[in-house]
């Protein structure tokens, strides 16, 4: 049992750390996916965005030879279920990428706000946990499970085992799995690399490329520490498991859910059901980490809300981002770097959506 409780919060502290490093490394370098887009949109900058391309190039590197390796086993990650519910999950992206424009930044961003003074990012992420909470068990739960789940594709039937688009390959091609793994994760890395490298501006930016690869390199970690390090057997019920993560199972970074669960532990904290987990301590990192970068840098201010119509937009956008980021499976992060570290189809479906979304909310802003 004490075993069991050391390992536990060998994964929360791990988180944590992962969380206080990606929290002070985003604030340092200003890393938005929103406001990637915002940049390409507007200003056909692609500084940013490159920086997220090589932070995607870095962490699918890394989680996939550690699986090629057997050191995790992302096929039991949720991104790779062989059941996608493609609908759910573009339309959650559609939503979360319309509500991180309309309140201008993702959960990440407002985390690495929060931690640089701003009580607008707290409401914020106070009103994403609600609404993400209300569709994993609440009344947008239910309408989830009656409506969007239902429309789903069994790729069982088809004869693949996961999402994963290595697993295609090798459906289609007949190679055998780990050889499929390597192509598809080489064809993928090295397209991202020849794009982001291509810029000579961004080549000699060495904190944006820095930036990039350390992000990746958490995503990696944060795989290693909650399947590698954080799987082990329970001494309860003898059989292996993953230790604290909310989904009982391998995890990286991500920050939807996480808030959600945040609130729920804060409201319940004598529920002896509820612990601190691998999510909840990324968060509490990333906040921790801003706060450190907005004091060692002098930037720390309070900030409030601009008007009534600031306080409105920032409430809609949260609760857009709180049930888009659940039906998506995940945010900006979570699909955006995570998800898609595992090259799962259904991320790319989530992707795309909070691509379009956010893109199509900066053109109605626009007029």
């Amino acid at each position: 049992m004490d075993e069991s409780v050391n390992l536990a919060a060998r994964v929360v502290w791990g988180g944590f750390a992962l969380g206080l490093v990606l929290g002070f490394v985003a604030a340092r370098t200003n890393f938005c996916i929103m406001g990637a887009i915002s940049d390409v949109i507007n200003m056909e900058h692609w500084g940013r965005a490159r920086m997220w391309l090589l932070a995607m190039a870095v962490a699918m590197t890394g989680a996939n030879l550690l699986h090629y390796f057997d050191l995790i086993d992302l096929t039991r990650s949720f991104y790779q279920r062989p059941l996608l519910p493609w609908l759910s999950m573009l339309l959650g992206g559609t939503l979360f990428g319309i509500g991180m424009t309309i309140a201008g930044g993702c959960a990440n961003k407002n985390l690495l706000r929060l931690g640089g003074g701003s009580v607008r990012s707290l409401v914020v992420l106070v009103f994403l946990a609600i609404s993400a909470y209300m569709t994993i068990k609440g009344l947008f739960g239910q309408w989830r499970a009656s409506y969007l789940d239902p429309v789903a594709l069994d790729l069982a039937s088809l004869g693949l085992r996961s999402q994963s688009l290595a697993e295609l390959l090798a459906r289609l091609t007949g190679m055998p799995a780990n050889s499929a793994l390597l192509a598809a994760t080489g064809a993928v890395v090295v397209a991202l690399l020849i794009f982001v490298l291509k810029d000579k501006d961004f080549r000699v930016s060495g904190e944006q490329m820095a930036g990039g690869a350390i992000l990746g390199l958490l995503v990696t970690a944060g795989w290693y520490l909650s399947g590698h390090i954080g799987f082990a057997e329970d001494a309860d019920t003898l059989e292996m498991t993953y230790f604290a993560t909310n989904s009982r199972t391998i995890e990286s970074l991500s920050f939807v859910a996480p808030a959600a669960y945040s609130l729920e532990l804060l409201m319940l904290w004598t529920d002896q059901s509820l612990r601190m987990t691998f999510g909840i301590a990324t968060a509490a990192g990333v906040v921790l980490g801003s706060f450190i970068h907005a004091v060692t840098s002098r930037r720390f201010h309070w900030e409030g809300f601009a008007s009534l119509e600031d306080l409105r937009n920032q409430l809609l956008g949260g609760i857009l981002m709180g049930c888009g980021g659940v039906l998506a499976m995940g945010c900006t992060i979570g699909q955006g770097l995570s998800g898609i570290s595992t090259l799962s189809l259904g991320s790319c479906i989530s992707v795309a959506g909070i691509v379009a979304g956010s893109m199509a909310a900066m053109k109605w802003q626009e007029r």
